[in-house]
């Protein structure tokens, strides 16, 4: 089947659908192109500077419960290490720092500034053995859902 084009000419019915498709591909290219690569904790999200401040509000508000080394304690879960790393698989450090602001500490949620718990979540990769970065871990809730927790590197 023919069809006209604007200026009266016959063109092929299938060619406007060839060059919709074309242009979505294209266009589908350019925006994934635009996409930052996916984060994760395995990407240096941290610095030794933010942990180092991180260690002793850890050691002020969660040590008590969470163990010194982050190992958990009788009624308090680990915060690093095997069974804590299983638990946050393929959630976000925004889905975590949540978490740790709303419940803890215990006696008193939602005390701390944003920065505090951020710098405290620092403390505790730290504590997990992932890698330091060049880059502090940001205070604001929207990027720090940008980056994965996985408990296993990516190869």
């Amino acid at each position: 089947m023919q069809g006209l084009s604007p200026a009266g000419h016959c063109r092929p019915k299938g060619l406007h659908h060839f060059v919709i498709f074309v242009f979505l591909v294209v266009l589908s290219v350019v925006g994934s192109a635009q996409q930052p690569a996916p984060r994760s904790v395995w990407d240096g999200v941290y610095t030794a500077e933010q942990a180092r401040r991180g260690g002793p509000l850890y050691a002020q508000h969660c040590s008590s419960c969470h163990g010194t080394t982050f190992e958990g304690g009788e009624m308090a879960p680990p915060l690093a290490g095997g069974t804590f790393n299983a638990n946050w698989n393929g959630l976000s450090l925004g889905d975590l720092v949540e978490r740790i602001r709303i419940s803890m500490p215990q006696n008193s949620p939602n005390s701390l500034s944003r920065q505090q718990y951020v710098d405290i979540l620092a403390a505790m990769l730290g504590g997990g053995e992932f890698p330091q970065g060049s880059a502090e871990l940001p205070r604001e809730i929207d990027v720090l859902r940008q980056i994965a927790f996985e408990s296993m590197k990516r190869q």
